[in-house]
């Protein structure tokens, strides 16, 4: 018994017979959502790290009109340009990777189910910046 493939009105894309990865237009488009969620989260780091090191400031200010208040110090400026600085490097790599792997398609070496190294390292990276600012806000009380 074979199975007769109808066609579907609502998605003409379906009508259309399987298409090697390199050709299928829908490929080119999970990349490049795929590039602009690591833009995304590039700037968010960006975005984290500008705030961070203004709290600095903030705290500086504070403490200034305050004096029972201890001075800051100068961590939340580091943390905060350490993160824009991530931020920048997630945001070239993910230029970097989003042109290798659009080279890659159009070359026809593309494999599927690489892990993303990248998102490896950011996650491991986050994680260990995540532990170090829970024992550091132990730590100071």
């Amino acid at each position: 018994m074979t199975t007769v493939k109808t066609p579907n009105p609502y998605n003409p894309s379906m009508n259309q017979p399987e298409k090697p990865a390199e050709q299928d237009p829908r490929v080119y488009f999970a990349a490049e959502r795929t590039f602009l969620a690591w833009i995304r989260t590039g700037l968010g780091l960006m975005g984290i790290g500008f705030a961070v090191s203004r709290f600095g400031l903030f705290l500086r200010q504070l403490s200034a009109t305050e004096s029972h208040l201890p001075s800051a110090t100068g961590l939340s400026l580091w943390s905060g340009v350490a993160l824009v600085t991530l931020g920048v490097i997630v945001n070239l790599s993910a230029v970097l990777r989003h042109l290798q792997l659009i080279h890659q398609l159009s070359s026809g070496t593309w494999q599927p189910g690489r892990v993303s190294r990248d998102a490896i390292i950011l996650a491991l990276i986050l994680g260990a910046i995540g532990i170090a600012m829970a024992i550091y806000l132990i730590l100071v009380r």
